[in-house]
């Protein structure tokens, strides 16, 4: 996935998502893959719960997977109110990214202040409230 990231050093990443409180949900045919991860603090100031990797490789449609993700996320985590991701255009074979986000009910709130071009994010939204 293209927000994976290595260490410096070289070492071998031990976790598929960092640490915290975090939801890994893989579908029932293992073509799909949705992680949350509950974030209190962000060096850009984002907060709540984010969704940390979605791929889908399967037949469902995206738009589907993310609003299931939420519903789940919501019933776990009921006490905080806004779900966010990063999308990175410049990463991903798409003429539209963040559609099937958009699609579930997000919506798009800014960039990310670091990088240029391929490296500045698409922050979406989605406030549970």
């Amino acid at each position: 996935h293209y927000s994976r990231r290595s260490y410096a050093d070289g070492r071998e990443r031990q976790l598929i998502v960092g640490p915290g409180h975090r939801l890994v949900l893989i579908s029932h045919d293992d073509t799909a893959l949705f992680v949350w991860r509950v974030m209190t603090w962000t060096m850009d100031g984002q907060h709540g719960v984010c969704c940390s990797v979605f791929r889908n490789e399967g037949p469902a449609l995206s738009s589907t997977l993310v609003r299931e993700a939420d519903a789940i996320a919501d019933k776990h985590w009921p006490h905080i109110a806004r779900h966010y991701t990063y999308v990175a255009p410049g990463r991903i074979r798409s003429t539209n990214p963040g559609a099937c986000f958009r699609i579930a009910g997000w919506t798009r709130c800014g960039w990310t202040k670091g990088g240029h071009g391929r490296d500045q994010l698409v922050i979406l939204e989605r406030a549970t409230r």
